[in-house]
This record gives structure tokens, sequence and C-alpha cells, in this order.
């Protein structure tokens, strides 16, 4: 499928495909397990990155074990990841908060599969099989903030065309 691009925003970034699709699989992990928001704290890197999330308590060591379940559930999947434009005025005030300041007009939805689908101009894998193996290095809690912090790596990552 075209690659569509958006249409006020210049991607001042180049970020890792692979990586920066798995970040995408696990934001929308957290917030189907978690109810959370997507992350705002990421630092995503070839090598590798780190993610930290706002929740009501510390994860369980079952539900880190889940977590780390289901991201390799859904590389194996070998779901496509596809691009459309979209009116702002059509996507969730959620959506449109996190935008660029001065994005106007149209915006790049990114979607994979049926899992998930989000404003993002970065550059993608094609289908989730290309990721890898997702390994989880560690977890941290911090109490005061509730954040609940994720470092990963990638192992085995498809070299093929991105989008």
């Amino acid at each position: 499928m075209e690659n569509p691009q958006p249409t006020t925003h210049v991607h001042n970034k180049q970020e890792y495909p692979p990586m920066h699709t798995a970040e995408h699989l696990l934001n929308q992990t957290m917030v189907r397990m978690f109810g959370c928001k997507r992350s705002e704290n990421a630092h995503i890197e070839r090598k590798k990155s780190k993610i930290s999330f706002i929740l009501g308590q510390e994860p369980t060591p079952q539900q880190v074990e889940e977590i780390v379940m289901r991201m390799q559930e859904l590389i194996k999947a070998d779901l496509p990841v596809t691009y459309r434009l979209e009116p702002r005025s059509n996507l969730t005030a959620e959506q449109q908060r996190r935008l660029p300041e001065g994005t106007e007009g149209e915006v790049r939805m990114v979607r994979i599969g049926d899992y998930d689908d989000c404003p993002c101009i970065g550059l993608h894998v094609e289908h989730t099989a290309q990721i890898g193996t997702f390994v989880l290095l560690g977890t941290n809690w911090d109490e005061e903030k509730h954040s609940f912090r994720i470092r990963f790596k990638l192992e085995g990552a498809d070299s093929g065309t991105w989008g």
C-alpha cells in the first residue's frame, strides 16, 4: 500500500522501523491490559529502548510475563502495517492532543492489523514479523510517580524495506 505523507508536519527523527513499530504494539498492549494512556515518555533506539506508562499500581510478575507473551504473539501474527490520511477533525480528542503544535489538515494514521491505529509520521516495518523477537531487559516501578518503565530490545529483526 502507498505510504501517504503528512501534509503539514516535518519529521525530524530517523528511528529504527522494527523498534518503532514494536513501540506501537507495546503502547496498545499496555492500553488494553491496564486501561492507561499511551506513553508520553519513550526513548526508542536501535539497540535497546525504554518506555514508561502511568499506571494505578505496579504490574505483577505474571502481568509482566503476559506483556511479553502478547508482544511475541503480535509479532508472530505477522500483522500488516498500513497507512492512510485522515482529516484532523476525525481524530479523537486524545489523538489530537498528542499531535505536534501547528499540525493542521490531514494526519497520517498508522494501522497495525486490527490491533493499533494512531497518528504517526515515523518509519515502520511492512508487517510485524519483521520486528524479530521482543526481549524484555527489565522493568522499574516508581511508586511516587506511579510510573512503570519497560526496557527492551529486539533480536533478529528483518532488514527489509520500511514505509
